[in-house]
């Protein structure tokens, strides 16, 4: 079995695939502070408690945008599974063309998450990713990963409201029946939220206009179950799409690690 990990600013996403089947999965906070030996007792524990033993993992994968927990997730792999895990990043195979300016300043995630939407859907295609920051990804007909955008998420814009005024409230992220709010917290929710599907509407028809044929688009993230459905154009949810990808990653490039 591999165990594939997607290590995040709020969270770090595992899963665990047999063959190409992905047969559990979970989410832990992703705490910078946190040693090896702390992650390995929860994974140990996950694992427990979903009748999987842990030395049924052959092989691990591992994308990181937070650089310091990395090494931790590696020692983890090491220690627990005798396994060496396969990193994302400079030297790994992607058998994408990566055309940024400078490669090596795409994160991880937004790799991966392209990998595996075009291996899914083809191209040109579209991938907006709803996490800590929403990412838009655009790949060509040809399976080049061309770069994208990059946005405050949902999340942080409805903290940022309350950190830099004296007098706003924190409130939840949710969307208010109507758009012309009567009170401070539905004003807030619909400035928030109206105003952040508008973003994401205006960013999809942008760089969709700028890619060549009608691409497709696919979302994933913590909010895509809440925020996909505002996207006007026909569109598909992934809610494991990194963790595919990084499935897909693992299998072209495990005749080079000793993981496998």
């Amino acid at each position: 079995m591999l165990l594939a990990i997607d290590i995040g600013n709020t969270t770090v996403a595992l899963g665990v695939f047999r063959g190409k089947e992905l047969i559990k999965e979970w989410g832990i906070r992703s705490v910078r502070e946190k040693t090896a030996d702390e992650y390995g007792i929860t994974l140990l524990e996950l694992l427990r408690v979903s009748g999987l033993v842990p030395g049924a993992i052959k092989g691990a994968i591992i994308s990181s945008v937070v650089p310091p927990l990395t090494p931790a997730f590696q020692a983890l792999c090491q220690n627990l599974f005798g396994v060496r895990a396969l990193i994302v990043g400079p030297g790994l195979r992607t058998g994408m063309p990566i055309l940024y300016e400078n490669p090596g300043e795409v994160g991880a995630d937004r790799v991966v998450a392209s990998v595996a939407a075009y291996e899914k859907y083809g191209g040109p295609v579209i991938v907006v990713d709803f996490g800590t920051a929403t990412t838009f990804d655009a790949v060509t007909a040809k399976g080049e990963y061309l770069g994208g955008a990059i946005a405050p998420g949902i999340q942080i814009s409805a903290e940022a409201l309350y950190l830099r005024t004296a007098k706003l409230p924190r409130i939840e992220v949710a969307k208010p029946k109507k758009a012309i709010g009567r009170a401070t917290v539905s004003s807030m929710q619909s400035g928030i939220y109206f105003g952040y599907v508008g973003l994401v509407n205006s960013l999809i028809a942008e760089i969709s206009r700028e890619l060549e044929g009608q691409p497709e688009i696919v979302v994933t993230g913590g909010f895509a179950s809440q925020l996909g459905p505002e996207i006007k154009a026909p569109h598909h949810h992934e809610p494991h799409l990194v963790l595919e990808g990084l499935r897909i990653l693992f299998e072209r490039n495990k005749e080079e690690g000793p993981a496998a």
